[in-house]
């Protein structure tokens, strides 16, 4: 197995479940040391369980990343204990409804955690990368921050800002030794997107999948495997020349879809 990670340490948000979680798995299984910070301990202890069963090494912080007091005091009792090489903010959640659906209090809840949370958890880390004069900030920002998509204003709204952020951040402390880069994924298939259509479409789940599926043009959702992949990548030295830079994986969503 590579080992592109070895004695590196990787921070990620939303490591409970689904592309958090399969990157953790892939970032243990090539050598660093996984912080897994999650709301939910369950989820969080689960991939600590399949990295350490692969060899790895993780742990798990609970940690409400819209809560500056609780990112400052977790990234501290890491930063205790290792230097942070990578930080995946990956953490988020979702709204669907126009401007008129969406309610002062939707669109602070998603500010909370996909903005502030990204704004948290940079603002906490950075300072340690800068003084090592190295590091990696990888940000999952959405095909929804650079094309318009249907009743999603306020989560098109917050991965926009991610994007933006990325820019800032790359642009402010590329002279750190610091890249910063985020990717733009489609519609990928995870217990998310089982629970939403369950939630929302009960009798109607298969059309439904069948239909969100299709709106890639390359006529199907993506992995969790995909999109970790590309994460990985990312973090590593092989991409040691990339950064301010936003990468779709979004099946031709983007480009082609016209």
């Amino acid at each position: 197995m590579n080992q592109r990670f070895n004695n590196k340490v990787v921070v990620i948000t939303g490591g409970g479940s689904g592309i958090g979680q399969t990157a953790a798995v892939r970032f243990g299984s090539e050598g660093a040391h996984v912080a897994i910070l999650d709301l939910d301990m369950v989820g969080a202890q689960a991939t600590q369980m399949l990295i350490e069963a692969a060899g790895g090494n993780a742990s798990v912080y609970e940690c409400n990343v819209g809560n500056a007091e609780q990112v400052n005091n977790v990234v501290a009792s890491i930063l205790k204990e290792r230097k942070i090489d990578i930080l995946i903010n990956n953490a988020g959640i979702a709204h669907i409804g126009n401007i008129e659906a969406t309610s002062e209090t939707d669109l602070d809840r998603i500010y909370q955690v996909n903005v502030k949370g990204c704004y948290n958890m940079m603002k906490a880390v950075i300072p340690s990368m800068k003084e090592y004069q190295s590091g990696v900030v990888l940000n999952l920002a959405s095909v929804a921050s650079s094309v318009g998509i249907e009743d999603r204003f306020a989560y098109s709204m917050s991965k926009g800002a991610v994007l933006t952020m990325t820019y800032s951040v790359a642009k402010d402390y590329i002279k750190d030794g610091i890249r910063c880069n985020c990717i733009a994924p489609g519609r990928v298939h995870t217990p998310f997107v089982d629970n939403f259509l369950e939630k929302n479409y009960p009798d109607d789940k298969e059309e439904m999948f069948e239909k969100l599926s299709k709106s890639q043009p390359i006529g199907r959702m993506g992995k969790v495997d995909e999109i970790a992949g590309l994460i990985v990548y990312l973090c590593s030295d092989e991409a040691a020349f990339i950064t301010g830079s936003n990468f779709p994986i979004d099946g031709g969503f983007v480009t082609l879809n016209n």
